[in-house]
């Protein structure tokens, strides 16, 4: 610290060594004096020629190396160069600079006037206020910062502009100098700035206050323990230093810190996402302008130097990380995130003292050994690859669930092994002599105290995998090993008296010794309170606390990860209560409902041996512990359904609070419905008008009825309401009978709702107007922040980023199908979908074409007669447009587009916000209206010009500049419409020489930007150079980060390209924007001694918003996706921001923009990890300290996906998303260190979400393993019957006992049956209280007609399988998910490639299993098995559009045989074989080795698999499950015949069925091999279907092989069909082992290309460009053949039976048109006609249908 210094330094970084400005190369010396005007020309930083040379590197750096910039060092003490105050601001002391600018300077302001005619830029920081600083004098620091450090010119101008806003939107609510003043506390040296609490994380104050004599970058490294204890107490005094240097400062110096800050955050590009490392810049930036060195200099920087010098080299480190250049184009490197250096590793840095000690200049100089005013001068030379390294381990694996959530695996296994423990005494019971047993209680005690000792195993396990993730370097892992420690005398006191009780138990004959009895009890009591310890207790607390300890080295982490903000008691109680009530219920319930029920079944089968039974190789070995094996498997299916229990409560109570908690807000349906309507006006003006500081000239009713009536023409003009409607809502203006006065009448519709006898109908009931005035009607209800006046609210931004999503609907999208498959023009679509809103759209335009018509003077309806006009028409119904004038073509054009999900859909919405604040001051400053008289023009521009002020719009469209000729059409439309809308864009200017980078700039317009005549393209305001390519990560975050420079005010809003607005909501903006509690601000100093107390409190981070999911109602999937995400989005939200636990999920967000981006921004944006960026932001500002808060009152439209295939694309980006979430840090830090509590709310609202679901798919596949060997033993021995008084029945000797265990089968079914169910009951409840309990039912009626189940269970697997495999094998991208609608039927091979590996095969090998189940062990209650396992293989089909169309059914079928063959003699896109490759490259990867086509060297290249993800996934799991099968198996084949002889040895039977298909294939696969090599070289050239001939004669041959051993199986089981059933069972497995083994174990990297595969057929392996490997592929390519052909047969197989089972409703009539209705939710006349064909694809299909039903015939006949 500096106490003398006037103010505390901030971070920032560069050099500024010899620049060239043309040929000549100067060098920047002090003494230099003689150097008559080096610069020759003064415009190099001031004009555009300032650009040559700047980018050619090898000239910008001075290579001679003799050059010395601090050729005579500074003499003074560092005292003296902070003891000087700056000289006031005073023309002395800008002069020279002043002077030397050139006068092509003079206008570089000119440009902030706005549109002409505006009148002051910035009306609240105007002279007349007390302006601590005029604008002129900023301008003047601006423009001094950026001559001294090379900033660049358009980077200036807009950081100025933006900071000008930024006070004018403070002071607009306070006095000038307070605004200042809070500003510079926000951003630099409040108690909340991110700048103030790094300085002291890195211990700064240290490094700045040793004094710079001595070293004091190696006298901190070198300072050991001695100085530990007084570094405690200094911390509380340099505080409080800076608070007095902060306190003393000038406002100049404030607000030049601000503006140096903001303009190297301005250019940072990618550094603003690493905050830290920000701040450090701007500190040694500061620095170097405080020192002598720099104010005397006269000479400025060129322009672009920051960029170059600083950021340049930082981009291109993180760039190199992720991407290589080959030939000029990046290329993505094969890293996993382990392997990368990411922002985060970067940031961390800069966290410790220890980090900044490692940047070293490329002179082998540590930069801390420099004097700080000197470091910013070297930053050109530092090397960035030196000083960076890993922080975290991101590796892929599931010890991160094991690290990150290990209190929740305590909690779970360690009391299940205390509930089950205690109720399986016959385990450990003691067998004594002549047959007795005993009882030990000390070894019952015991045993079940080893609950602390599994709880304690657990801790070792996540402690051991935590050192994996955690660098071994620096103090990181000394608490680690300490706990280790710990934890293994836990164990030692938990497990070890167990061996001393059972010992002595044994010997003891039937008698407990005291000793081993009190040993037990101690031991049990010592296990729970671990236990509880373990289950509570953070890991970051225990054993060095790095959460609340007091030791400096800890500050950092606790001031980044871990400043939870508090909550109020009253939440922190609720937040307990809901805990204690979750697991209170969940522990009766299970020991009640799972562990008691599990007591029977254990008690019969601990000593159950089976009698009578042999096999040839094991002898009874196996055989007779079969009941001991189920049991096993039936424990860990106990455990699964214990974890699905608390699930079960948590979304049951969690329901409960957060439907308790609307109550209390006020927000329901069942607060009397009258009262909702009938106050409404009293309540607009209570709660949305500024009325405390208006003058009350005018009644409220007048206020209210502009207010009410706006809303009403917004949603007429929208098309909602009918001109009838609109009359009897709006307010009336009437005669009041005397002196012609007039007064206004209320809207009937207010009244009618209290009075009974008054009816009418107000809106097309049902209808989307009838939706938003309810639900604007209950919102105010609620209890709202008091708005401020208009002209005192604060600015605020919209940002939207826009990839290539749909700006504006084409005519042509609008009235032409997609494809043949598409049944339904999306005109017609929507004119079904929204019946009213087209009526009154065709009425409206009918007034307008007549209204144009006689304009222009013809009559439009020619003839008079009544038939005639009808049928005129019939084009308006129809198109919406009679003449093709493209006025008219346009309105049709807007109305469809603003019912799809469009950006135009996006602006018009949120431009409501423009035209509510226009609204609001017009109704709230009458004498605006009354200044301007009648001049509605002026009006309107001084109503404009406070929109502009208080609201900006800013697009980030990545592609503006690649736009096609109809998409810039289009975005052209909409800075037409909508002229304030600001674009940013990125602009590329090609590279200067061959072979060097192209230049990136930002770039904003706006519709009131110029054209530049000789490109036809707008002239961008600002245009900002980048150091490269910005988009680096998964694009969308990028995409906002380049953007963010132009958002302006101080608050963001994020809003997706699928969102919409109303103008009713965006009419309580300003009550939103209170929600920040930064309205009413203190007027005393941030800084002052008592000052600061004020500003204590946590700032508001992110204030979330409810989303009303505008396509809920079309059709079930739409219904579905709509319904999960307002469970989501409003009932969880709602709980969750209550008890502390809701993140940020994007959108409709808005975000304290100021504490964002001084916290690395509004997302993350580090390519996989993290793909779903805006979670991450929210975590980011909950770990260091923002709160986070949830309205009810406010929501924005937003569109989901409707179609099958989209959803579960949205699925799994989610499911893969959540998978690197649980690699990341934060998760990390959230999971280890947050209370409990809050860390269970975190858990069960994100990832217990997910791992919920992995264990209901878990839970599933235990219990039907379970079930087979259940029924291995019903079907292989006697079970006891009973008779109804329970005693056996006669001749039943040598019987077991079963009936306990069947009774618990019966509960396992019902337990998975309510964790599926549950699903449902928080839609149910949310729509019961908001909508009534009709709508509810209704709702949740269709949802289940419309086999939503079946949805819910396919969906649960897609869930789990998108996490298991991005937890293995990585491949998270950001799925563009489709936002159109679903009426496009998808072919079966289509469907069957896609859901095949997620769920059709585990779907089908688990139907096989229940086959068999059913045969052996049948009970009703599997019928809900056989429901759930079927939706695994069916669902796709069954919500596929017109699945069931018999002529689309049976080409289908044509299609799929296609699909399977082709692709064999010439390469084909859509194959089986193409699938079959693809499946496998995520184990095996891709060649390195670019050969050959182009299409080799795409940028998504698949790495090999890790050994580590495949070991268990690949190898391990499948071979036990083939080793569990095959147990069975053999089971049921070691009992003699009835004739009493042994059957034939099972295992080698066994063998030979599952491994002589492969031997058969390979034979098959040698012949033809060889017969290729000899003949396809001379047949190919002549026969090109030589290859698929080959092929599919191998292929019929395997099918063969495949069914032929099957069928011998059968032979050798006599026809026994259980057996049957059981041993293919046992055979698949074993054989999916085998393939397993060999593609993870055996085969290298996959070509690009599939040469291969076509040179194996046509035997011509040569000129397929396969150089070197054309020896060593035959024989790869032989492996992969064995297996393809193998999996070819079962496929074809496997699509025979879907296509067998979807058969049935096709022979019924009408089966299209009932699906269609299920689907979408229309009626039958409503519905969607057949597809037009043409003539020639008519003749086909009918060709096509009569050869199949032909063949169909012939086949009868046969049979």
């Amino acid at each position: 610290m500096y106490p003398q210094s006037s103010s505390p330094t901030a971070d920032h970084a560069d050099p500024f060594t010899p620049v060239t400005g043309g040929p000549r190369r100067y060098v920047y010396n002090d003494n230099d004096s003689d150097n008559v005007d080096p610069y020759g020309r003064r415009d190099t930083y001031a004009s555009d020629s300032s650009n040559n040379g700047l980018n050619d590197t090898e000239r910008y750096y001075d290579h001679n190396g003799n050059y010395d910039p601090y050729a005579q060092p500074d003499t003074d003490s560092d005292v003296d160069i902070y003891g000087q105050r700056y000289p006031p601001a005073s023309s002395e002391s800008l002069g020279p600079s002043r002077m030397g600018m050139s006068d092509s300077n003079a206008t570089a302001w000119a440009e902030y006037a706005g549109p002409q005619g505006a009148r002051e830029a910035y009306p609240a920081w105007s002279a007349e206020r007390q302006i601590p600083l005029s604008k002129e004098e900023i301008e003047d620091i601006f423009l001094d910062l950026t001559q001294k450090f090379g900033f660049q010119r358009d980077s200036m101008r807009n950081m100025f502009d933006f900071l000008m806003q930024l006070l004018d939107s403070r002071a607009s609510r306070m006095s000038p100098n307070q605004a200042l003043l809070t500003l510079h506390a926000d951003y630099i040296g409040g108690e909340h700035a991110n700048y103030r609490k790094w300085y002291f994380a890195a211990q700064l104050d240290l490094d700045d206050a040793v004094g710079h004599v001595q070293n004091p970058g190696l006298q901190r490294l070198n300072r050991r323990a001695g100085a530990r204890s007084s570094n405690e107490k200094s911390l509380a005094t340099a505080m409080e230093r800076w608070r007095q240097a902060m306190n003393n400062m000038s406002q100049y110096d404030r607000l030049r810190q601000i503006a140096l800050y903001l303009l190297c955050w301005g250019e940072a590009a990618q550094v603003r996402f690493v905050p830290e490392c920000l701040c450090f810049i701007f500190k040694c930036a500061d620095d170097y302008y405080r020192s002598p060195e720099c104010q005397n200099r006269v000479d400025p920087m060129p322009e672009g130097l920051y960029l170059k010098s600083v950021i340049k080299p930082l981009y291109r480190f993180i760039r190199d990380q992720g991407y290589e250049v080959v030939d000029g184009r990046f290329v993505r490197r094969e890293r996993d995130h382990a392997d990368i250096i990411g922002y985060d590793d970067i940031n961390q840095l800069f966290w410790y003292p220890e980090g900044i000690a490692r940047i070293i200049l490329t002179d082998k100089t540590r930069l801390v050994d420099l004097p700080p005013p000197h470091r910013f001068m070297k930053f050109h030379s530092i090397d960035w690859n030196r000083a960076f390294f890993k922080t975290y381990y991101e590796k892929r694996s599931f010890g991160h669930l094991l690290v990150n959530f290990n209190r929740i695996w305590v909690i779970h296994v360690s009391l299940y092994w205390f509930y089950t423990a205690y109720n399986s005494p016959k385990v450990y019971q003691i067998s004594l002599p002549l047959n007795k047993v005993y009882n030990s209680p000390a070894l019952t005690w015991s045993v079940t105290a080893l609950g602390g000792a599994v709880a304690t195993v657990i801790m070792i396990a996540a402690t051991l995998a935590e050192f994996s993730y955690i660098p071994t370097t620096w103090n990181n892992t000394s608490h680690l090993s300490r706990r280790l420690l710990f934890l293994f005398i836990t164990l030692a006191l938990t497990c070890g008296p167990t061996f001393y009780i059972a010992i002595a138990e044994n010997s003891s004959n039937g008698t407990t010794s005291s000793l081993a009895l009190i040993l037990g009890i101690v031991q049990f009591f010592i296990s729970v309170v671990a236990t509880l310890l373990f289950a509570t207790m953070p890991s970051g607390r225990m054993f060095g606390d790095r959460v609340a300890g007091k030791s400096r080295k800890y500050l950092a982490s606790q001031t980044f990860t871990a400043s939870y903000p508090g909550l109020q008691t009253e939440s922190r109680l609720g937040s307990i209560a809901l805990w204690a009530l979750v697991f209170g219920c969940k522990a009766t319930e299970s020991y009640f409902f799972l562990t008691l029920s599990f007591r029977d079944p254990i008690a019969v089968m601990v000593g159950m041996k089976i009698q009578g039974c042999s096999d040839r190789y094991f002898g009874s070995s196996l055989c007779t512990n079969q009941a001991a094996f189920t049991l096993a498997i039936m424990y860990v299916m106990d455990l699964v359904l214990f974890f699905l229990d608390t699930f079960l409560w948590y979304i049951i109570w969690n329901t409960v609070f957060s439907i308790a908690r609307s109550f209390i807000l006020g927000l329901s349906i069942w607060t009397p419905w009258k009262d909702i309507y009938t106050r409404l006006p009293k309540r607009i003006y209570a709660k949305l008008l500024a009325t405390r500081d208006m003058e009350v000239k005018y009644k409220p009713k007048v206020l209210v009825s502009q207010i009410w009536n706006a809303i009403i023409i917004s949603m007429y003009r929208e098309h909602l309401l009918s001109i009838e409607h609109v009359q009897k809502l709006l307010y009336h203006q009437v005669d009041s009978g005397h002196d012609g006065k007039r007064s206004l009448r209320a809207p009937p519709f207010f009244i009618s709702q209290s009075d009974k006898g008054f009816k009418g109908e107000f809106f097309p009931p049902g209808s989307e107007a009838e939706r938003r005035i309810s639900f604007f009607a209950q919102s105010l209800t609620t209890a709202v922040p008091e708005p401020l006046p208009v002209d005192a609210m604060p600015t605020f931004t919209v940002l939207t980023p826009h990839y290539s999503e749909k700006i504006l609907l084409s005519l042509r999208e609008i009235i032409r199908e997609e494809d043949q498959n598409t049944r339904v023009t999306l005109l017609e679509y929507l004119k079904q979908l929204h019946p009213v809103e087209w009526d009154n759209f065709v009425k409206d335009t009918k007034i307008l074409a007549e209204e144009s018509a006689m304009f222009n003077g013809t009559s439009p309806f020619g003839t008079d007669e009544k038939g005639q006009s009808k049928m005129d028409d019939l084009p308006f119904y129809c198109i919406g447009f009679k003449s093709a004038a493209p006025e008219f073509t346009l309105r049709t054009r807007i109305w469809a587009s603003l019912r799809a999900q469009t950006l135009y859909r996006t602006v018009s919405g949120m431009m409501n916000y423009a035209k509510a604040i226009k609204l609001l001051y017009r109704v709230e400053n009458p004498e605006v209206v009354q200044q301007f008289g009648g001049n509605t023009d002026k009006l309107e521009r001084e109503l404009e010009r406070m929109a502009r002020r208080k609201f900006k719009f800013v697009v980030s469209m990545q592609r503006y500049s690649k736009f096609n000729k109809e998409e810039h059409e289009n975005a052209e439309f909409l800075l037409r419409a909508y002229p304030d809308l600001q674009i940013a864009y990125l602009d590329e200017e090609p590279p200067r020489k061959e072979g060097g980078e192209s230049r990136l700039f930002s770039a904003l317009i706006d519709g009131h930007s110029e054209f530049i005549p000789e490109t036809g393209r707008r002239r961008p305001n600002f245009r900002i150079e980048l150091p490269g390519n910005p988009i680096l990560g998964d694009g969308k975050s990028d995409n906002q980060n380049h953007a963010i420079v132009f958002y302006r005010g101080e608050y963001l809003q994020l809003i997706d390209a699928n969102q919409d607005n109303y103008l009713e909501e965006c009419l309580k903006i300003r009550n939103i924007l209170g929600e920040f509690e930064e309205y009413s601000v203190s007027t005393q100093s941030p800084y002052a001694q008592y000052g600061h107390k004020e500003f204590k409190k946590s700032p508001v981070a992110i204030v979330g918003a409810r989303e009303y999911i505008f396509s809920e109602n079309i059709g079930i999937l739409g219904d579905l996706a709509a319904g999960k995400e307002q469970t989501f989005g409003t009932l969880s939200a709602r709980a969750w921001a209550w008890i502390g636990g809701k993140l940020h999920y994007g959108h409709p967000d808005f975000l304290n923009a100021l504490y964002m981006n001084t916290r690395g921004g509004v997302s993350k944006a580090q390519k996989g990890l993290h793909l779903n960026e805006d979670i991450y932001a929210g975590m980011n500002a909950f770990g260091r300290g923002g709160r986070i808060k949830h309205t009810e009152y406010y929501q924005c439209g937003k569109g989901r996906d409707l179609g099958f295939g989209t959803i579960l694309n949205f699925q799994t980006k989610i499911g893969t998303g959540m998978g690197e979430q649980m690699l990341s840090r934060e998760y990390y830090y959230l999971g280890t260190q947050l209370p409990i509590d809050r860390f269970l709310t975190f858990y069960y609202g994100h990832p217990g979400f997910h791992i919920n679901n992995m264990l209901v798919i878990l839970a599933v596949q235990c219990f039907i393993v379970t079930m087979v060997f259940l029924g291995t033993l019903n079907s292989s021995i006697m079970v006891c019957q009973y008779s109804a008084a329970g005693t056996v029945l006669p001749g039943m000797d040598g019987c077991y006992n079963l009936t306990p265990v069947f009774d618990w089968i019966h509960r396992c079914i019902i337990s998975i049956f309510l964790v599926f169910m549950i699903a449902f009951l928080p839609l149910f409840i949310q729509e019961l209280v908001e909508r009534g309990t009709g709508r509810a039912i209704i709702r949740l009626g269709k949802q289940f007609m419309s086999l939503s189940p079946v949805f819910e269970v396919f969906s649960t697997q897609i869930y789990t399988h998108s996490i298991i495999s991005n937890l293995t094998f990585g491949g998270a991208r950001y799925i563009a998910t489709g936002r159109g609608f679903a009426t496009t039927r998808i072919s079966f091979s289509i469907l069957f490639s896609r859901f095949a590996g997620p769920s059709i095969y585990l779907g089908m090998r688990t139907l096989i299993s229940l086959l068999y189940v059913t045969m052996a062990l049948w009970t009703p209650y599997l019928i809900y098995f056989w429901i759930s396992i079927l939706a695994l293989c069916v669902a796709p089909f069954l919500f596929n559009p017109h699945q069931f169309a018999f002529a689309d059914f049976v080409i289908d079928y044509r299609e799929f045989l296609r699909w399977m063959s082709r692709g064999n003699s010439r390469s084909h896109n859509n194959s089986w074989i193409g699938y079959c490759r693809l499946s496998r490259t995520m184990i095996t990867g891709y060649k390195k080795k670019k050969l050959g086509l182009p299409s080799d060297k795409m940028s998504g290249d698949v790495p090999r698999a890790g050994w580590r993800a495949v070991i268990f996934s690949e190898v391990v799991f499948p071979i036990v499950m083939a080793v569990l099968f095959t147990i069975a198996y053999i089971f049921v084949k070691s009992f003699p015949d009835s004739t009493g002889k042994l059957p034939p040895n099972p295992l080698i039977r066994i063998a030979i069925i599952a491994l002589g298909p492969i031997v058969w294939n390979a034979a098959v696969l040698l012949t033809q091999f060889i017969i290729s090599i000899f003949l396809g070289p001379m047949m190919d050239p002549t026969f090109p279907k030589f290859g698929s001939v080959m092929a599919s004669t191998a292929h019929i041959l395997g099918v063969v092989g495949m069914l032929g051993f099957f069928e011998f199986l059968w032979f050798l089981e006599t026809w026994n069909a259980s057996h049957a059933v059981l041993g293919i069972i046992a055979v698949i497995a074993i054989q999916r082992a085998v393939h397993k083994v060999l593609i993870a174990v055996f085969l290298s990297r996959e070509f690009k290309h599939d040469e291969t595969n076509r040179a194996w057929w046509t035997g011509r392996w040569y000129g397929r460009g396969l150089g070197s490997h054309v020896m060593s592929q035959p024989a790869r390519e032989f492996i992969v053949k064995i297996i393809e052909l193998s999996l070819w047969s079962s496929d074809l197989l496997i699509g025979h039976f879907l296509l067998f089972m979807l058969t049935p409703p096709i022979l019924f009539p009408y089966a299209d048109r009932l699906h269609a209705m299920l689907l979408f939710w229309l009626r039958p006349s409503k519905q969607i006609r057949a597809p037009l064909y043409s003539l020639k694809q008519k003749k086909q299909r009918r060709w096509i249908v009569s050869v199949c039903e032909a063949w169909q015939a012939t086949k009868d006949a046969h049979t």
